[in-house]
C-alpha cells in the first residue's frame, strides 16, 4: 500500500485530494495546521497529523509520524490580492514563507529516503495565474512562480534517483474560500489603494460574470495530483480546472 502525505488538507484542494486517495487505496497522512478528524472518513489508512509548513519543528514531527513516504503533495498555500504598491514586506514575506520555502523544506525532509528507496513522486500545487499576467496578483505570482522554478529544476536533479516531480495549476476555485481569506487579509491590512480602485473594480466585475463551468472544482485538483502521483508520463506542468486549461491551451 502506497503512502501520501498532504499539506493544507483541512479544506479545498488538499481535502478534496485526501478523499480521492482514500477512495481508492491508498494511506493518506493528511497534514494540517490544526488538525480535525471530522473532515475525513474514519479509515485504518487515514492518519491525521499537525503540520505547519513554516515551522522546521512541525515538519520534523510530522514526517516522523507519517513513516515511508511514497508521494509528498505540497499543497498548503496562501493567497493575496493587491497591486504592488499596496503589498507591504510583511505580506511578501508571508507569501513566500508559506508558498515557496514550506515546499522546500518539505522536499528537503522526504528526499533523503526518497534517494535511498530510489522511488517517490513530489507534487507541487502552484497556480494557472503563472500561465497569464493578471492584475493584483503579482506579489502572489511571484511565489508560485517560484515554486514553479524549484519544480523544474528539482526535477532534473532527482531524475537520476528515479523521483519524479510535478506541476499541478490549479484554476480559479470560488468553492474552496481561498478568495475570501485573501480578501479577508487585504482588510485587516487596510484594502486596496485608492489609485487602484478602478483596477480593483474592474477585476472583480470580471471574476463575478465568470460561470462556475468556467473555473475549477476541488474535484478538477484531486484529478490532477492523482495523475503527477501515478503516471510516469504525466507531463511536467498539469492544468486543473477548466479555466486552466483554456490558458495553458
Amino acid at each position: 500500500m502506497k503512502t501520501i502525505l498532504i499539506t493544507g488538507a483541512s479544506a479545498g484542494f488538499g481535502l478534496a485530494t485526501a478523499h480521492l486517495f482514500l477512495d481508492r487505496g491508498w494511506r493518506v497522512i493528511a497534514g494540517m495546521r490544526t488538525p480535525r478528524h471530522d473532515l475525513l472518513p474514519a479509515s485504518d489508512r487515514l492518519q491525521v497529523v499537525a503540520l505547519d509548513v513554516t515551522d522546521q519543528a512541525s515538519i520534523k514531527a510530522a514526517i516522523e509520524q507519517a513513516g515511508p513516504i511514497d508521494v509528498l503533495v505540497n499543497n498548503a498555500g496562501i493567497g493575496w490580492m493587491n497591486a504592488v504598491e499596496g503589498t507591504d514586506g510583511e505580506t511578501l514575506r508571508a507569501l513566500f514563507e508559506t508558498n515557496i520555502f514550506g515546499p522546500t523544506a518539505l522536499m528537503q525532509a522526504v528526499l533523503p529516503q526518497m534517494r535511498e528507496r530510489r522511488s517517490g513522486v513530489i507534487v507541487n500545487v502552484s497556480s494557472s495565474v503563472t500561465l497569464k499576467p493578471l492584475p493584483l496578483l503579482s506579489a502572489y505570482t511571484a511565489s508560485k512562480a517560484a515554486l514553479n522554478a524549484l519544480t523544474e529544476v528539482s526535477a532534473l536533479e532527482l531524475a537520476p534517483f528515479d523521483i519524479r516531480v510535478r506541476i499541478v495549476l490549479p484554476g480559479r476555485a470560488p468553492t474552496t474560500g481561498f478568495g475570501d481569506t485573501a480578501r479577508a487579509r487585504i482588510q485587516q491590512q487596510g484594502g486596496f489603494p485608492e489609485p487602484y480602485l478602478p483596477i480593483v473594480k474592474a477585476a472583480f466585475d470580471t471574476w463575478a460574470e465568470e460561470s462556475e463551468a468556467e473555473v475549477t472544482q476541488a474535484t478538477d485538483v484531486a484529478e490532477a495530483v492523482w495523475q503527477a502521483a501515478t503516471d510516469a508520463a504525466a507531463p511536467m506542468r498539469i492544468p486543473a480546472g477548466a479555466d486552466a486549461l483554456a490558458l495553458a491551451g
